[in-house]
């Protein structure tokens, strides 16, 4: 089974149609740096990172990782850890995993642009939540509700096609 991410604003899985928000400029097959456009392709999923102070039990098949306030996702261009969760370090820019905001309570990285990065093509795309489905920097967002229906769903042979 796969993730189908249909058009702007429908994910489906299996019979499951949830609503959802993309990137705020939409879909593209030529995904670069800070373009908030999501990347076109299928892809593998890597395992639900999640904030514990927030979110006591949840149920999946896939790895758990807990966030720390000590985490980010490298998205600086001209860093050898660029596409890769790191620890936070001034000298590199970084999207924040630890947030104020809700969005990255629940989040599952998609492994775009992640085996052997190409600096400029893309960095920290997400399946993350969201409250009011606006668009987003180049992820795939979801209301929590709906996100945790689909990781009780889902494994890690799972895959997302973005089309």
């Amino acid at each position: 089974m796969q993730i189908l991410i249909k058009d702007k604003d429908t994910l489906l899985y299996d019979e499951f149609e949830f609503k959802c928000c993309v990137g705020k400029r939409g879909i593209t097959q030529n995904k670069t740096e800070g373009d908030m456009k999501t990347p076109k392709g299928t892809y593998k999923l890597g395992p639900v990172y999640y904030r514990k102070d927030r979110l006591s039990k949840f149920q999946t098949n896939l790895k758990k990782i807990i966030i720390n306030n000590k985490m980010g996702w490298c998205d600086d261009v001209k860093s050898k850890f660029y596409n890769q969760r790191i620890i936070i370090n001034k000298k590199i820019k970084y999207e924040k995993m630890f947030r104020k905001n809700n969005d990255y309570d629940l989040l599952i990285p998609i492994q775009y642009n992640t085996s052997k990065p190409k600096r400029n093509k893309g960095s920290a795309i997400f399946l993350h939540l969201t409250k009011n489905y606006r668009g987003t920097l180049g992820c795939v967002a979801l209301k929590k509700k709906d996100m945790l229906i689909l990781l009780k769903l889902i494994n890690k042979k799972t895959k997302i096609k973005i089309i």
